[in-house]
């Protein structure tokens, strides 16, 4: 991980006060909704990783090699482990799966060491995660989603050791992992005969930093054309994986900052529309980060200010540029959230600092919501703050019903809870948009059915029925699918949405409607999966519902 740093009780006390304070004006300012609710203030480990799983629970999981977590293996249970760096013998819990339904906890077993690895949910709903640390770096774990499940060791399933490596799902269902400390190169899951191999990525090489490494953790998209668009450090190429070729090089992203780990700023591909045009239009966004060199010197004790831009670029365009605008706080280790709208929720982080043991300062601990389509210059809105640091190794994901739930922060080598700036955090909570408000129920839709259809076909159209007990305005009605993504390290993987082509709303009752919807017509725009499928109403999502494409 990062150079670890000695935190002295003498500067937690100098530093506390202008922290807090600093931290408290910079957030409160302009606060416009949502709501925090504490949900559990000890789930046993802390939340490093996370998924969310189509039977609404949802996997976290932590490092297994710093000692006991704060929560036992049940039945007697005991990882016996000979490779481990901490305990041997280990009686607790390094991983737990949260029934969002019944806000309830199981721990999880798992042998070897995952820290900082990476994930998806595959075609049929299953967990496949990959790498680690130290027993872990080439292992392959599967998570499938039922209610008495647990991790089941696959084995040396890597060619290459993967740590701090990206996933990504791919149009035939298979897995592409890409980079990784030290790994300049590509390979997939599962393997067949012509690809039983590692691929090599220049590219990668060329945007290391062996001092500082702003490549690990890269950022990912599934591009419309089947191709990878692949974001490392400052620069950005799409790749043709199938023929181990860059299609296009991106411009640099102005200012020539860092933005991968352990700069930390995070990254989205914004929602797809428009899926029935000959050329879908897709952009990504990248934001916050750290100025070049602020690893190093946050080490020295020197914590420079976070990034406070983000840039965007239509990467389907002929002659794609970057386009630069400023949030409202400056935020490295942020975590972008899609939300069912279609607006970016960005959360957790740090305004000074990086990445790394003990090395961030002055937690942001409110929320922003980015609208896309909002023009330019007004598109940033800040939220009511949380009351708890969510710093290094902080996770969130979006659930079914429209919350994000928010976890992790463990900025320590070890657990520790006192003695040092930010302690390790067990806690569990979640983040309600305004779009939940009491308020605006009567606006809320309602799903009633999806045409008894919950596997769709590519193309495949579908009558969505929904109620919505107000005046509904059916020119402001739309239907979003969003897959979901793994969280760790401010990089969610595999994380998507798509506007469905529909038709007008026609209504077949007092209160109840029909809307026919057209799928993609591609893996090359929705991999095959399940995704969450939300009826939206002035901005306003229903609760969502499983849907299988394939």
């Amino acid at each position: 991980m990062a150079t670890k740093t000695t935190l002295h009780l003498f500067d937690i006390i100098r530093q506390l006060p202008l922290l807090l304070l600093l931290s408290f004006h910079s957030n409160v300012a302009n606060a416009a909704g949502g709501k925090w609710e504490l949900l559990m203030s000890n789930i046993g480990i802390s939340a490093m990783h996370m998924q969310l799983l189509n039977n609404d629970r949802v996997v976290m999981y932590d490092r297994t090699d710093f000692g006991a977590s704060n929560i036992s293996l049940p039945n007697g249970k005991c990882r016996n482990n000979p490779n481990d760096l901490a305990l041997k013998v280990d009686c607790t819990a390094h991983s737990v799966e949260y029934d969002v339904s019944t806000n309830s906890i199981r721990p999880l077993m798992v042998q070897t060491d995952m820290w900082c690895s990476s994930g998806s949910a595959t075609s049929d709903g299953t967990l496949v995660q990959t790498g680690g640390f130290n027993d872990g770096k080439n292992m392959v774990r599967v998570f499938r989603p039922c209610s008495t499940c647990d991790w089941q060791e696959m084995g040396n399933g890597l060619i290459q050791s993967r740590w701090y490596s990206t996933n990504h799902l791919l149009p035939d269902g298979r897995q592409i992992t890409i980079g990784g400390r030290d790994a300049f190169n590509y390979e997939f899951y599962p393997k067949t005969a012509s690809t039983n191999k590692v691929f090599s990525l220049p590219f990668l090489q060329q945007t290391n930093d062996p001092r500082q490494e702003n490549n690990i953790y890269p950022f990912v998209f599934l591009n419309v054309d089947g191709n990878l668009f692949i974001f490392a450090n400052d620069r950005a190429i799409l790749f043709d994986y199938t023929k181990n070729t860059i299609v296009k090089t991106y411009p640099q992203i102005p200012g020539g900052d860092p933005r991968n780990y352990p700069s930390t700023g995070s990254a989205v591909l914004l929602p797809l529309k428009n899926l029935g045009a000959q050329t879908v239009q897709a952009e990504v966004l990248v934001c916050g980060g750290a100025p070049r060199g602020s690893y190093l010197r946050a080490t020295r004790g020197d914590f420079v200010g976070a990034l406070n831009t983000c840039g965007r670029i239509t990467i389907t365009d002929p002659n794609p540029q970057w386009t630069m605008e400023t949030m409202p706080l400056a935020r490295t280790m942020g975590d972008m959230v899609i939300l069912p709208n279609g607006n970016v929720m960005i959360v957790n982080g740090a305004a000074a600092g990086t990445a790394g043991w003990q090395i961030a300062r002055n937690p942001v601990l409110s929320p922003v919501i980015y609208r896309p389509d909002n023009p330019s210059g007004s598109r940033f809105e800040v939220q009511n703050p949380n009351t708890i640091p969510r710093m290094y190794h902080s996770t969130a994901v979006l659930l079914r019903d429209g919350r994000v739930l928010v976890g992790g922060s463990n900025p320590n080598e070890f657990y520790n809870f006192t003695g040092v700036l930010f302690p390790t955090e067990l806690s569990l909570e979640t983040f309600s948009p305004s779009y939940l408000d009491p308020k605006s129920s009567n606006l809320r839709p309602h799903i009633i059915s999806l045409a008894s259809v919950s596997k769709i076909k590519y193309g495949q159209s579908a009558d969505i029925r929904f109620t919505v007990s107000g005046l509904l305005n059916t020119d402001l009605v739309k239907v979003t699918m969003v897959a979901p993504g793994f969280n760790t390290h401010s990089n969610t993987m595999n994380q998507r949405m798509l506007v469905l082509s529909s038709g007008k709303v026609k209504r077949n009752g007092k209160f109840t409607y029909q809307i026919k919807s057209i799928f993609p017509n591609s893996g090359k725009l929705a991999p095959p999966g399940y995704y969450m499928l939300f009826v939206v109403h002035q901005e306003i999502p229903s609760e969502g519902i499983w849907v299988k494409i394939q």
